[in-house]
């Protein structure tokens, strides 16, 4: 669960932007801030553990933030951070890059080198609120040559739309319900999001072929649910569709969903019975007969249908429909 470590509105505003600036010292880094409109300055940070990762929830008023060489000689505890913006506009520069930010954007930052980030509407300190989902993980964990990693920090990350997606949803899911999740899934999803991060840098800056081999296998394992969920529909998705498309060989293809426990025709069959069964489940769509609910999810003939469905669920999908209609039995 995330854990409050500051919300200043509990202070006297005297005290909120000193007290900001001590309690991102200690679980952040350390920095100078300066804050355009200190009287009014508010913020709140909550945090959570993820293995040696961690994820922290900001929200707060216009700041800047610099981060010198004196400040890394001094502690440097060797993280990349990546950003999920959630509100604002953000301006990070490092090592002469600049990316400008807004909702929805990745950027990644080093520890180990001097940053400035500007937090405010269209990039300048303003009137309005800024936010941000940060992960923070060792560097050593990214798994990729420093030099292509270096090249890709300060600029706002761009990688297969899919993989990208996958990344922003994620850290998204966990900044605003981390409770969803026990100790141990989230000292997985922490290996997860890192093998994610390293894939959407590495194919930021088109070195996906460095990644090590357990990365390569994550990428593709994601960003190929994420075609099987775009071709449900398609009557033909089936394991040596989907390695084509990604221009892998079957064995590859399988080898990654092995290695999340799971396979690739289960995945898609898992998919098109939970949309059947939402469709059923429906009032709105009461009118559509079920041999069309099924061939909107890739069952064009109503008998293979009804067989993939019993098998799936326990019933034939007209006997569940009219069970879910009548409810839980008194």
């Amino acid at each position: 669960m995330l854990t409050t470590v500051l919300d200043t509105s509990s202070l006297p505003r005297p005290e909120r932007t000193e007290a900001w600036a001590a309690a991102t010292a200690r679980a952040l880094l350390t920095t100078r801030l300066r804050f355009p409109d200190p009287e009014r300055f508010d913020a709140s940070m909550r945090a959570t553990a993820l293995g040696q990762a961690r994820l922290s929830v900001l929200t707060y008023q216009p700041l800047t933030c610099h981060r010198s060489a004196a400040h890394i000689r001094r502690s440097d505890p060797e993280l990349y951070q990546l950003a999920l913006i959630t509100s604002g506009r953000h301006t990070v520069e490092q090592a002469g890059r600049r990316a400008v930010c807004g909702p929805g954007d990745l950027v990644l930052y080093d520890s180990s080198r001097p940053v400035d980030v500007v937090a405010g509407p269209d990039g300048h300190p303003g009137g309005h609120a800024g936010g941000c989902v940060l992960l923070q993980f060792p560097r050593s964990q990214m798994r990729l040559p420093e030099k292509p990693v270096a090249a890709a920090c300060a600029t706002s990350l761009k990688a297969s739309r899919g993989l990208r997606r996958v990344l922003r949803e994620t850290l998204g899911t966990l900044g605003r319900a981390p409770d969803d999740f026990d100790d141990n899934d989230r000292v997985r999803m922490a290996s997860t999001l890192v093998q994610l991060a390293a894939s959407v840098v590495a194919g930021h800056v088109e070195r996906a072929g460095e990644l090590p081999a357990p990365s390569r296998a994550a990428a593709l394992y994601h960003e190929t649910r994420e075609f099987i969920a775009a071709h449900l529909h398609d009557p033909d998705l089936d394991p040596a569709a989907v390695a084509a498309a990604h221009h892998v060989s079957l064995r590859t293809l399988h080898r990654a969903y092995a290695s999340f426990e799971s396979t690739v025709s289960d995945t898609i069959r898992r998919e098109r019975i939970g949309h059947c069964r939402r469709d059923l489940e429906n009032p709105l769509l009461d009118a559509s007969p079920v041999s069309a609910i099924g061939a909107r999810w890739g069952y064009p003939r109503a008998s293979d249908f009804t067989r993939a469905f019993k098998a799936a669920v326990g019933m034939p999908p007209a006997a569940y429909r009219a069970a879910v209609r009548r409810g839980p039995r008194a």
